[in-house]
């Protein structure tokens, strides 16, 4: 264990870290609407060491070269500490890149419940053959498969050489036909890659099993009941399709929102938005990828903080746009920021492990540094 002054310290060398980083800062988006706000509190009211928090976020606020853009806390159902830098604030939708994955998980989750999408074990063509008649040879991809990143095709967005690298397919109209057209280098379910037009054709398949453009189906489905209008879907296919791979905008409040829903297991206050059951299945790892675990287009870790071990679910985007949730301390932190295609956005995950997470009132008194167990690969 380490003493308040210790830990302090840590952080201000954490922060040198931050100051010392730069990268390109992004696009900030002026507000479309008004997103219901969120109940706050005071974090000491919920258990939280305010100290640890005010400490990054005043060193955050004084040095001009960092990126972070946003930092929330909501522990207990209440935002508990809220900050912005950069000129950003509460209303400026932020681009969520790749965490906009995990929304795409609930939404599936959701047609799934209503029983417009026969399950994780439907083929992908069940849904997709009638708009892509041509297409014979990708009967046995799963929408399991996509979920998972394991379609088996040529497509690893980290390798620059693989066809369906994410780059190469937004280059061309129609995402969904230039994923379809990818030639197979695992069988379907053997090896997971990090695939975003695996999650697109997922997007797609779900908007055609439900009848709905994907936009219409998280409107009625999630954001509509979460208070959250404030935001706006990337399109493409001369904006037919919607993105559901990446580039949705959102306040970093309705982030918060998504993470609560998760905490909540699908309920908004007195709504079962998504089943328990469909949450339970996706935050579970279901296989490995970039040597972590991953569920259903969500991911998930084990943090250890002394003898405690932590697990934490994440949505991840990026550039550092991060949504955390920590069921075990009922805690959701959200991170925007501007570190992209940069190693820096460990910054993110830096400020998350030691200084968020050890400001809860049981792991207070451990070292401010964290270790995920059982990275590797298997």
């Amino acid at each position: 264990m380490a003493n308040q002054p210790d830990m302090l310290r840590a952080l201000s060398i954490l922060v040198l870290v931050v100051a010392a980083c730069s990268s390109n800062a992004g696009m900030m988006e002026q507000p479309f609407a008004q997103d219901d706000p969120l109940p706050t509190g005071t974090p000491e009211s919920v258990g939280l060491d305010l100290s640890h928090l005010e400490s990054v976020s005043r060193h955050l606020s004084e040095e001009a070269d960092q990126r972070v853009h946003s930092m929330l806390v909501v522990r207990n159902g209440l935002l508990v500490f809220e900050r912005y830098f950069n000129g950003y604030g509460r209303d400026n939708p932020h681009d969520i890149r790749s965490a906009t994955k995990s929304i795409t998980s609930l939404l599936t989750g959701v047609a799934i419940d209503r029983g417009s999408v026969a399950g994780v074990e439907a083929p992908l063509m069940d849904y997709l053959g009638a708009e892509y008649p041509d297409v014979t040879d990708k009967g046995d991809i799963l929408l399991r498969h996509l979920l998972t990143m394991s379609s088996g095709l040529d497509c690893d967005d980290s390798d620059q050489g693989t066809r369906g690298q994410e780059d190469r397919m937004y280059r061309s109209k129609d995402w969904v036909e230039y994923f379809l057209s990818l030639s197979r280098s695992h069988v379907p379910g053997e090896t997971a890659r990090y695939c975003t037009g695996g999650v697109v054709a997922l997007g797609d398949a779900i908007a055609q099993g439900t009848g709905q453009d994907f936009s219409a189906l998280a409107q009625d489905a999630l954001f509509g009941p979460l208070g959250v209008r404030n935001y706006r879907w990337a399109r493409f296919d001369d904006g037919k399709k919607v993105d559901t791979g990446g580039h949705l905008l959102l306040t970093p409040q309705a982030m918060a929102k998504v993470g609560m829903l998760v905490l909540g297991k699908g309920k908004w206050g007195d709504q079962q938005i998504v089943s328990p059951e469909w949450v339970e299945a996706s935050v579970q790892p279901s296989t490995w990828l970039r040597g972590e675990p991953y569920g259903y287009l969500w991911w998930g870790n084990t943090l250890k903080y002394g003898e405690e071990s932590v697990a934490v679910i994440s949505a991840r985007g990026n550039g550092g746009q991060a949504i955390f949730v920590v069921p075990e301390y009922d805690l959701v932190a959200v991170f925007t920021a501007g570190y992209y295609n940069s190693d820096d956005t460990q910054i993110v995950y830096s400020i998350f492990y030691n200084a968020v997470l050890t400001s809860v009132e049981e792991l207070r008194g451990y070292i401010p540094e964290a270790h995920v167990l059982d990275r590797g690969t298997r």
